[in-house]
């Protein structure tokens, strides 16, 4: 009981504020959506070996970052999305220093790069038809560093970060598509599911991701 208590608590604070916290007032709807990352970075804590790797303790950073992001994003986008870019980054670098590159692996980059180029040029021509020319720059390199992020996850081999990866994209394809090219029903559902499970997953990797990298030393 006392190892499923941290996931069971993040669950029920993440269903918490997605299913009852009100949007008003905007403080308390902010407090409510950072426990669960709080909750989230402790649990990634306990993932940890006695000694982390450079690489655990990046992508841990990259968590901070993400919920530095979701503090940020609810009164400025731009702030929300540079602090997300940054967390993605030190994702990308902790999972780069964990890879473990083989064929199969690399072949992602043409899923994900035919993704990305959908995604994105609906994303730019949304922001160019409403006006939002200012917007583009950030979009573009936000998603090429998110994509970026999936590939290196993917090419770690861990099935958690793997997954996590993933679900963080269509998290951001769900928010993105809503805010700037048509609304989605249930988007905010449908957004911080994936977003709360896709940060867990990236936290339970830490572990296995640890166990890899001190089999490949050895």
């Amino acid at each position: 009981m006392k190892k499923n208590f941290l996931p069971l608590l993040i669950g029920l604070m993440s269903i918490l504020y997605i299913f009852i916290i009100p949007d008003e007032p905007l403080g308390m709807k902010i407090l409510f959506k950072l426990i669960p990352m709080v909750l989230i970075i402790v649990y990634a804590f306990h993932r940890l070996p006695p000694k982390p790797a450079l690489s655990l303790r990046l992508v841990v950073m990259g968590l901070f970052f993400c919920m530095l992001g979701d503090a940020f994003i609810a009164v400025s986008f731009v702030a929300g999305l540079g602090a997300f870019l940054v967390g993605h980054l030190f994702y990308v670098t902790g999972f780069l220093k964990a890879s473990r590159l083989n064929k199969m692996r690399l072949f992602a980059i043409l899923p994900i790069g035919v993704y990305t180029y959908i995604i994105g040029q609906n994303l730019i021509e949304s922001l160019l038809v409403d006006g939002n020319d200012a917007l583009v720059i950030p979009v573009i390199a936000y998603i090429l560093v998110i994509s970026i992020m999936a590939l290196s996850a993917i090419i770690t081999g861990n099935r958690w970060a793997i997954v996590g990866s993933i679900l963080f994209v269509i998290s951001d394809s769900f928010l993105s598509w809503n805010m700037f090219v048509s609304e989605i029903a249930y988007s905010g559902v449908f957004i911080m599911t994936t977003y709360y499970l896709a940060q867990f997953l990236i936290a339970s990797s830490l572990s296995s991701i640890g166990k890899m990298e001190t089999t490949n030393h050895i």
